[in-house]
């Protein structure tokens, strides 16, 4: 009877844990097939841009990488490697995992229009190279880079009275090139819409908060400036006295 007993007690010992075992040598088993597939190598990368890397990779091999790197990637700059003894795929792996930074955005919604507004949300970005499938001696590699959404436009409407402006000498062309040339500069392709209204000498400007924030800047350097009409009407002063 004791010994059926303990025969029960061994079998249902065994059921209770079975899978451990089984599922880790499974989890192992291709990440060392994988690793040995690929040839180690030692590299000090003292940091740069990606081909960079890729170059440093193939003179420590001393065989060529097959690797795709978009233009708006190619000036990002990868930290100092210094490793012993790791392949291309393990590699890799560590420059995504060192790649980690955390961004808050701004997700849009409740804003009403004004800056600052809206619901906010975190995200994590990295970059690095990935292939497709288990990485060997011929896979192709492609750089990536995570970025943030983009940011909620939030049209805001805004009035300038010019009148001082144009008392002064200025005209609203003026005004409004000088405004459009610092956009322009910044790359701005399309900036807010701006129209002028003869009866009440309003400047209407309707577009982002942070890009008619320049407007406030243009006309804030103009009144500091010497007025045109002033200057003209006291040299025509000075002329006169003269004659």
């Amino acid at each position: 009877m004791k010994k059926h007993l303990l025969l029960f007690l061994g079998i249902f010992l065994l059921t209770l844990h079975p899978a451990p075992a089984q599922d880790s040598n499974a989890k192992i088993v291709p990440v060392i097939k994988e690793n040995n597939s690929l040839p180690r190598f030692d590299l000090d990368f003292r940091g740069g841009i990606p081909r960079a890397l890729v170059e440093a990779i193939q003179r420590a091999t001393g065989k060529p990488l097959n690797v795709i790197i978009p233009d708006d990637c190619e000036g990002l700059r990868i930290p100092a490697v210094s490793v012993k003894n790791v392949t291309v795929a393990q590699l890799f792996e560590a420059v995504t995992l060192a790649s980690k930074d955390t961004r808050r955005y701004n997700t849009g919604g409740g804003g009403f229009g004004f800056p600052g507004g809206g619901n906010w949300s975190v995200m994590t970005l990295t970059y690095g190279f990935r292939t497709e499938g288990t990485p060997n001696e011929n896979s192709i590699w492609y750089f990536y880079r995570d970025k943030l959404p983009d940011a909620p436009s939030h049209a805001v409407c805004r009035f300038y009275q010019l009148s001082p402006y144009l008392d002064a000498g200025y005209k609203v062309e003026d005004i409004t090139t000088a405004i459009k040339t610092a956009w322009d500069m910044l790359g701005i392709a399309q900036g807010p819409e701006m129209k002028y209204h003869k009866d009440t000498k309003l400047l209407i400007a309707v577009g982002e908060a942070d890009k008619l924030q320049m407007i406030d800047e243009a006309l804030g350097q103009l009144s500091r400036g010497s007025p045109k009409e002033k200057t003209s009407n006291s040299r025509d002063s000075e002329k006169s006295k003269t004659q």
